[in-house]
């Protein structure tokens, strides 16, 4: 059996226990990296994906490959990567990281877990890596043969009861872990609320490398270390952003055909996942303003009616004349106009729509990047272009040349721009984003409301 057999094999395996993570990890890509020491988390262009070292995969248990599996999807659907960038201490977040994932899954899975305590299995870690490093020392080995001995084995898992003098609460969530471990870590050899375990674990390169166990003929990088990481930190917002989007909307994804098949959602991450689902409310009566704002329609539709017979056609359905409004609605896409507040636009626009009207939607900064009918998007991405400096006039000067097409004219903005001339021609509504200012278009032609 080749590695990527054993991995399918995990894979089936995690999938007949726990099919939301199952199915999670077919969305990843898997890559083989003899760079790292054990498995991580890698970059994939805006997506993430597994890398794991084949020598360490191959003499892993099956137990242990499962819930290594497991480890590195909770970092994945906790966020871990993006949250990392909030902590000062990279190698205190790692640790709390690991203490708080570790603790779903079943701990004869992870490395160490199934041992009676800590301390046994050290001792016969240690008994492998000296016989290993006395064979290089002697010649017999090379350092490349030593390195691939040295693999073989994985060293321990983090659990809770290692930090057994800080006395954690169970299951508190990372940020309680971090700060509890800052703690402990400015306390002195000896004194009360030392911990001798983390002072082991952080004695390394200011990367969470300090070995904590088997000894210092252990060369590896502890789980914690998470070197792949640090694929992520050179990322711009703006990437890192689209990569949890990402994360999201796979989760979401996920979720929704698990729960089709009549199976769960772990509840360490149901909260997440149900919030993935809830629509922000609107942050104005939509229906009832529009109804008086525009008045007349432009379009009509006719729809036949059973309920009531057609008067020139004895025995055929009525037709019903039913008017619908179709809105011009314009985006500030300008530079100045945050990620917040264009989801906040988008939000309102969602609203808008569900009101019974026609959407154009026309995206502008300094010129028209796209017009285009709103439909929602499934996976919830939105498209933006432009992100320029800011003009209204493109979108004045569009609207009065087709006036006839539309209702009305809402433009969504952050205001910062200045009054259009020629003015509108048609019925006009500013629409200003909550962390605005409304009086920078006091004198702007048109109605104005601002979302709060």
């Amino acid at each position: 059996m080749n590695n990527t057999d054993r991995l399918a094999r995990a894979t089936k395996e995690l999938m007949l226990k726990e099919p939301f993570y199952g199915l999670f990890l077919i969305t990843l890509n898997k890559v083989w990296n003899e760079k790292i020491d054990t498995a991580g988390v890698s970059k994939n262009g805006i997506n993430m994906q597994l890398a794991i070292n084949s020598t360490f995969w191959e003499n892993l248990s099956p137990e242990y490959r499962v819930g290594i599996l497991k480890h590195e999807l909770l970092h994945i659907a906790f966020h871990h990567l993006s949250l990392r960038d909030k902590y000062k201490d990279h190698k205190l977040f790692n640790i709390a990281a690991d203490l708080e994932i570790n603790q779903y899954i079943n701990r004869d899975y992870l490395p160490g877990g199934n041992y009676p305590d800590k301390i046994s299995y050290e001792a016969d870690l240690k008994i492998f890596m000296d016989e290993v490093k006395r064979k290089l020392d002697a010649g017999e080995y090379t350092p490349e043969e030593a390195r691939e001995q040295q693999l073989k084995l994985p060293m321990r898992a983090l659990f809770i009861e290692d930090f057994k003098e800080l006395n954690l609460d169970t299951k508190a969530g990372t940020d309680y872990y971090y700060k509890e471990l800052l703690k402990a870590q400015k306390c002195k050899p000896g004194s009360k609320g030392h911990c001798p375990f983390l002072s082991d674990l952080t004695d390394g390169n200011g990367e969470g490398n300090g070995k904590g166990g088997g000894g210092n003929s252990d060369p590896r990088e502890p789980h914690h270390a998470h070197t792949t990481w640090k694929e992520f930190e050179d990322m711009s917002q703006a990437e890192k952003k689209l990569v949890e989007k990402q994360i999201d909307y796979q989760l979401k994804s996920v979720a929704e055909q698990v729960k089709k098949n009549r199976g769960y959602v772990p509840g360490e991450i149901k909260d997440y996942i149900d919030g993935l689902f809830n629509v922000e409310p609107p942050k104005f009566d939509w229906k009832g303003y529009l109804r008086r704002f525009i008045g007349g329609s432009v379009k009509t539709f006719t729809k036949k009616s059973r309920t009531k017979p057609s008067v020139r056609f004895e025995g055929q359905p009525g037709i019903k004349i039913k008017p619908k409004n179709n809105i011009l609605v314009a985006i500030d896409t300008s530079g100045s106009v945050c990620n917040d507040e264009l989801l906040e636009f988008f939000s309102e626009i969602h609203h808008m729509h569900k009101t019974g009207v026609e959407i154009t939607v026309i995206q502008c900064d300094t010129r028209i990047s796209s017009i285009k009918e709103y439909k929602r998007p499934e996976d919830g991405k939105i498209e933006i272009t432009g992100r320029g400096g800011t003009s209204f006039q493109p979108v004045i000067d569009y609207y009065n040349e087709n006036k006839r097409k539309y209702s009305c004219l809402v433009y969504f903005t952050d205001g910062e721009a200045s009054n259009p001339d020629p003015k509108p021609r048609g019925r006009m509504l500013w629409a200003l984003s909550e962390r605005s200012n409304i009086d920078y278009i006091s004198d702007f032609p048109g109605a104005k409301i601002q979302l709060n």
